[in-house]
């Protein structure tokens, strides 16, 4: 869990709302693995290669 933690936080404070809202929600309690997969995704397809943190954070889920 430290892990999928210390990502998230990463993503949390990256400032691109699509993924850092969900982000912070999940930290907090109040955002389903669904919701931020989802934008984790978008924001593939939007980047093409937004980093391996992207990419691990839904294997870690």
């Amino acid at each position: 869990m430290g892990e999928l933690r210390s990502i998230l936080e990463r993503i949390a404070a990256s400032g691109w709302d699509l993924t850092a809202v969900p982000a912070r929600q999940r930290l907090d309690g109040n955002c389903e693995k669904r919701t931020l997969v989802s934008a984790i995704q978008q924001a593939e397809r939007e980047c093409g290669s937004c980093g391996p943190l992207y990419r691990r954070a839904p294997e870690l889920l």
